[in-house]
């Protein structure tokens, strides 16, 4: 049953609705506590502690929005250790809306223990700042380009000065990927023309960290959905959807970032809104619900929600055209979990693949389970998201496969950093990459 037809349990009389951070928890009590969820969840199934299960935290947010206890390190230390995967809410029977609750907990941390002037200082010159603001995050990745261009990242990284830098900053450093030249960073056009009959007209989100290490990807992205009959609109002035605020408990940017997501594309006349990250679909997806009490946009927040497609999921509604020349590769593939769990969508990508002539595809094991990036939980949680990766990267090996084919810039930077650590010479891909090498990929033979 849908979760958000699903009755509540009633509060007691005089006691108003379940909040945390003004957020409602009521989802809480959904949980029937049968722990079938426990199995597949991924840090209960490193750690075994009832704690750090969907059950155990639900038990947690449900006592901090009663007042029965209180914010203590321990427990945020089992809110914050949270993946915000979702793989409970796929097998969950009661239909709990785990992820929501999992957010308002998040974004309850953050009001009362937003950390040491430091941390909140550098939340704010990420989530505030550069994210917000698409001008200051290219003039970063220009200074990050320059910082690895130069030499300098190399004798940070041999000296061993990268370990002197404070709390998860190492973290950072380390996932660093290498960020492409300026030219290779370009957006696709603003209007890429239907090839063929018309079947759509539909505008591109270029992302905020997407449109700057994976333009290539956004590029791909426009020229494959020419192939199959779209006019592709890329909106003027986009930026950054509010999915990475909204899962590090930055509730107040988040909702100030869809309502501008929602303006911007408003302004383009179109049938659907395409998105080829994971996490901003299911973001975009869940817009209805974030802004559902706020008069002058939840109206215009359900239809924009509704209007929102993920690439497979757009392209897997007919058989793509042709002609396809054949990509003579063996590849696996990587669910994200924000599209398998947030959007249930996972037959649709094995769909589109199986059409390419010449392409293999093994099947991998816990394909939908987390590889560790979720959002920037790699960064706050190296040690998990570690143990979570070396476990992917095991099941990649596993297969035999030349490519690793996924939907997600997340999860294609941490599986390549795992990878790498293990000198295994095996690509990670995005869908559209592959797609677009079966469609002769770019004319001008730039990626």
């Amino acid at each position: 049953m849908d979760a958000d037809t699903t009755s509540h349990a009633s509060p007691p009389a005089g006691v108003g609705p379940l909040t945390l951070h003004g957020l409602s928890v009521e989802g809480v009590n959904q949980c029937v506590h049968c722990g079938l969820c426990l199995a597949y969840c991924p840090t209960f199934s490193e750690l075994g502690t009832e704690m750090d299960s969907p059950r155990g935290r639900i038990f947690l947010i449900k006592s901090l929005a009663e007042g029965r206890m209180s914010l203590s390190d321990s427990t945020v230390r089992h809110l914050s250790l949270c993946l915000d995967c979702r793989a409970c809410e796929t097998v969950c029977p009661a239909g709990v809306p785990y992820g929501r609750l999992i957010e308002a907990a998040k974004a309850e941390i953050e009001r009362q223990q937003p950390g040491a002037p430091s941390r909140r200082l550098f939340r704010w010159l990420n989530f505030g700042l550069l994210l917000g603001h698409p001008r200051l995050l290219a003039l970063a990745a220009t200074a990050a380009r320059l910082y690895q261009a130069s030499g300098l990242q190399r004798l940070v990284r041999r000296t061993g000065l990268v370990r002197l830098l404070p709390g998860t900053l190492p973290a950072w450093e380390a996932l660093l990927p290498p960020v492409p030249t300026r030219s290779e960073r370009r957006p696709p056009p603003p209007v890429t023309s239907a090839e063929g009959p018309r079947r759509a007209r539909v505008a591109l989100l270029t992302g905020c960290v997407q449109s700057i290490i994976f333009g290539a990807h956004n590029r791909a992205t426009a020229r494959v959905l020419a192939k199959n009959g779209c006019d592709v609109i890329v909106p003027e002035g986009q930026g950054c959807c509010g999915a990475l605020n909204a899962h590090g408990g930055d509730h107040a940017r988040a909702l100030a970032m869809a309502r501008e997501t929602i303006e911007t594309f408003e302004a383009v006349p179109v049938d659907v809104a395409v998105v080829n990250t994971s996490g901003c679909g299911a973001h975009m997806k869940a817009y209805g619900h974030l802004l559902a009490d706020d008069k002058a946009y939840a109206e215009r927040a359900r239809r924009f929600a509704a209007s929102v497609r993920d690439i497979a999921e757009f392209l897997a509604q007919e058989p793509l055209r042709g002609p396809l020349s054949p990509v003579a590769l063996t590849c696996t593939y990587h669910d994200p979990c924000h599209v398998v769990h947030g959007q249930k969508i996972k037959s649709e990508p094995r769909q589109l693949l199986a059409q390419i002539p010449g392409l293999r595809v093994i099947e991998l094991t816990e394909s939908d389970w987390c590889c560790g990036s979720a959002g920037i939980y790699n960064l706050t949680q190296p040690e998990m998201a570690t143990r979570l990766l070396h476990r992917k990267v095991s099941h990649v090996l596993a297969t035999g496969a030349e490519a690793v084919v996924t939907a997600n810039p997340g999860c294609i930077l941490q599986i390549q950093a795992g990878l790498g650590a293990h000198a295994a010479p095996v690509r990670v891909m995005h869908l559209v990459e592959v797609l677009d090498r079966a469609y002769g990929g770019d004319p001008d033979g730039a990626r």
